[in-house]
């Protein structure tokens, strides 16, 4: 399946379906970001349950530390 990934179009596995498998092929489990869909910012408690589709354009914005 193809996704628009920050801008950028990415093959990801077919098996991916939902907004948390995203997050886990990427290995973003650990990290604080905001993710929006489709110009739709989710809420966390969403991404079980938000499914993705081809052609799907996902933004992912981490924070970094620094000083």
């Amino acid at each position: 399946m193809r996704l628009q990934i920050n801008g950028e179009s990415l093959e990801v596995p077919e098996q991916i379906r939902v907004v948390s498998d995203v997050i886990h092929h990427f290995g973003l489990e650990s990290k604080v970001f905001i993710m929006e869909l489709n110009h739709n910012i989710l809420d966390k408690s969403r991404y079980f349950d938000t499914a993705v589709s081809e052609g799907d354009k996902i933004e992912i914005v981490h924070f970094v530390g620094g000083g």
